[in-house]
């Protein structure tokens, strides 16, 4: 039996992504799609101004925008998506809980709230318990979940591999897409030719989300792992896929052939979208590249390669597709993760 679901957002790029990842999806009938008041009442056709590189599926284009409030959502839908702005995001999805939604969403506020379950399926699946808290403290009878940023998703299943051996210290240094700026995020006159060595408010995203993530669930709350991390966030010419240069330093000695076999034991789930095996790896140094390994999986693997011992520790580079495992793969992933576990 389908599930009815929504998005809301649903004309701007990770919309987009989401529109074309619903399409012929065997679990999820997109029921809904909400956008700005200009967009109300017009086709999805019509509102959005489509740049995925391909069409828009036939059932959605007719399908009428309605505007981004819990009333105008029809009932049956049981799982809504969001991929609003963060400022929007943060007044609108506590609506939609407070009218008993349970809202799978990549919009960036609430990530490190105490009780918002920051989540990678295959990484920290458990902490949807945190839904109960959530409910309870909230008085919500939906729920709010959320996936990391696009460039923490991209590193922290490969630590998540590693952290048998005891993480103490990461350094990352990134390589991001121009398209996790969204379409009119950075002009060209800016990147052609050019990298840009800061992403406001990327850095800390990346350290402090890392740590929830590999965190534990104790029943009432989630304890923070201690591994250090920090990050240098730059941008560059490349469309799609964040490639980062990682640096693990752990309390036990780690080979480039242990990491290696960690990364490629990293648990896969049964999930209509979660990729087999999680963690591709490339045995070639000069592998995984955006252009050639972005969309492994569907666009839902992480790619690793180029691993070595280093003074530093464990070096290693690591590549996702920023606007699909990293935005809104990872929410449709979490809203599968959702179904499974029975939250909706």
């Amino acid at each position: 039996m389908s599930i009815d679901v929504g998005i809301l957002g649903g004309t701007g790029a990770v919309g987009q992504r989401f529109i074309q990842l619903f399409d012929g999806h065997p679990e999820f009938e997109l029921a809904a799609i909400t956008a700005s008041d200009d967009s109300a009442g017009k086709s999805y056709r019509e509102a959005a101004k489509w740049r995925i590189d391909s069409p828009i599926p036939d059932a959605v284009g007719d399908i009428t925008v309605r505007a981004t409030d819990p009333r105008d959502v029809p009932d049956d839908v049981d799982l809504l998506f969001s991929s609003l702005p963060s400022g929007i995001a943060a007044e609108v999805e506590p609506q939609f809980t407070e009218a008993g939604y349970v809202v799978s969403s990549n919009s960036s506020n609430a990530r490190m709230a105490d009780d918002v379950p920051l989540v990678i399926p295959e990484v920290n699946g458990d902490h949807l318990d945190l839904i109960e808290i959530q409910r309870d403290e909230r008085g919500w009878d939906g729920a709010l979940v959320k996936n990391p940023n696009c460039s923490t998703i991209t590193m922290v299943p490969t630590l998540a591999a590693l952290d048998r051996f005891g993480l103490n210290r990461v350094h990352v240094a990134t390589l991001q897409a121009v398209s996790g700026a969204g379409y009119s995020g950075v002009t060209s006159m800016e990147i052609i030719d050019n990298v840009i060595p800061h992403i406001g408010g990327e850095e800390s995203k990346m350290e402090t989300e890392s740590r929830k993530l590999l965190g534990t669930f104790d029943g009432s709350e989630i304890d923070h792992h201690d591994v250090d991390v920090s990050a240098s966030c730059n941008r560059v010419p490349t469309l799609d896929g964040h490639l980062e240069n990682v640096w693990a330093e752990t309390a036990e000695t780690l080979t480039p052939s242990d990491a290696r076999d960690a990364f490629r034991d990293a648990p896969t789930l049964d999930l209509p979208s979660a990729p087999v095996p999680l963690i591709e790896v490339f045995e070639d140094d000069d592998r995984p590249q955006p252009r050639l390994d972005r969309t492994l999986g569907g666009g839902m693997q992480v790619a690793v390669g180029g691993v070595q011992d280093t003074p530093a520790g464990i070096q290693y580079n690591c590549l996702a597709h920023n606007t699909i495992r990293g935005a809104a793969g990872a929410s449709l992933l979490n809203g599968e993760l959702l179904v499974q576990e029975g939250w909706v």
